[in-house]
């Protein structure tokens, strides 16, 4: 009996046993799983796709006037009449300033006798001359002090006409630096005229999208001004030579709109429509890393992340064209990139 019960009990002990390093196995084996589930990080998906995009681009320029002139004296005098403010619209020959031209009318009337006279004591020693009345060199001579006077003549005229300053376009006065009685020297300035019936709009074009463009393509522009507005324009423009930031001034030219008058220093949206409907490789915006220069994305292989450097070409709307680095059909993050690193398991949640 007690053998019996002693063989009981042994293996009631041993099953006793079993159980627990079963149960222990069980743990450890829940606990690596944890290890392993905490060593994965969750992160948001998409592929790497193959799309027709219309490679559209719209950037911010600003309005300029399509000419500007700053007027100044051509010679020196007194203002004795004003006939323009700011804000003034001026037309082209219209008389801006009078000088005071007493002592220049006085001096054209002295190169002009001055000149007859010599004229005619010219033509009289040419008559001499023939009949050998004369020496060759009374008649150079002669013939000298001619042209010094008409010379005199020409430069006592335009000086007249000098005194009165006249506007060499049509616009509008946007700033006045004479008043009457100022005294002017050559070469003073009195007012700028500015003309807006066009407008340049100046905008800094990336080099990718620069090149893409051409002199007389077709734009639109908008403003916060007039909104829901369409104004056209075309590119007369693009500067051989790009800045530091590797972007190319663009130059584009717009009708003033008499119902919606634009004025220079405007903020304008520029939108490009003369670019290409193209097939290209594309992913979510949201999948890079650092700068489109530098750019970067996390490709998953395997349920592991493989950071990648890859080269980006338009970007349309929340989309990027991948000119270089993916194929399509590859599978990037776009979500969870900040717990990443390079070669990390990851566990894909959409």
């Amino acid at each position: 009996m007690k053998k019996i019960l002693t063989v009981v009990i042994a293996v009631i002990l041993i099953i006793g046993i079993t159980g627990i390093l079963l149960m222990n196995k069980s743990k450890r084996e829940e606990k690596l799983k944890k290890v392993e589930i905490q060593t994965t990080v969750p992160v948001f998906t998409a592929k790497v796709t193959e799309e027709k995009v219309t490679d559209t681009l719209s950037l911010v320029g600003t309005t300029a006037p399509f000419n500007e002139v700053v007027v100044s004296a051509e010679t020196a005098g007194r203002v004795i009449g004003l006939y323009f403010d700011v804000g003034s619209n001026v037309g082209k020959g219209k008389m801006l300033i009078k000088l005071d031209d007493e002592v220049k009318r006085a001096t054209l009337e002295n190169a002009e006798a001055n000149f007859e006279k010599a004229k005619k004591d010219y033509e009289r020693f040419e008559l001499l001359l023939e009949t050998k009345s004369i020496t060759e060199v009374q008649y150079e001579s002669a013939k000298l002090t001619y042209k010094q006077t008409e010379s005199a003549l020409k430069i006592a005229q335009r000086q007249l006409k000098d005194s009165k300053i006249i506007c060499p376009l049509s616009g509008v006065v946007i700033s006045k630096s004479v008043e009457l009685g100022t005294y002017l020297n050559t070469g003073n300035p009195v007012a700028t005229v500015v003309n807006i019936d066009r407008l340049k709009v100046k905008v800094y074009v990336p080099e990718l999208e620069a090149f893409k463009l051409k002199e007389g393509d077709a734009v639109e522009l908008t403003t916060e001004v007039y909104p829901g507005t369409v104004f056209n324009g075309k590119i007369t423009t693009i500067n051989a030579k790009a800045d530091d930031a590797h972007s190319y001034l663009v130059e584009i030219t717009v009708n003033n709109n008499k119902s919606y008058p634009l004025r220079a220093g405007l903020f304008a949206r520029v939108s490009f429509k003369t670019l290409e409907t193209i097939s290209a490789i594309v992913i979510p915006r949201a999948a890079l890393i650092g700068s489109i220069k530098e750019a970067k994305v996390f490709v998953v292989e395997n349920n592991v992340a493989r950071l990648r450097k890859i080269v980006v070409g338009s970007e349309f709307g929340n989309r990027m064209e991948v000119v270089e680095g993916l194929s399509v059909g590859e599978t990037v993050v776009v979500n969870g990139q900040v717990n990443l690193r390079d070669s990390v398991a990851v566990t894909i949640t959409q």
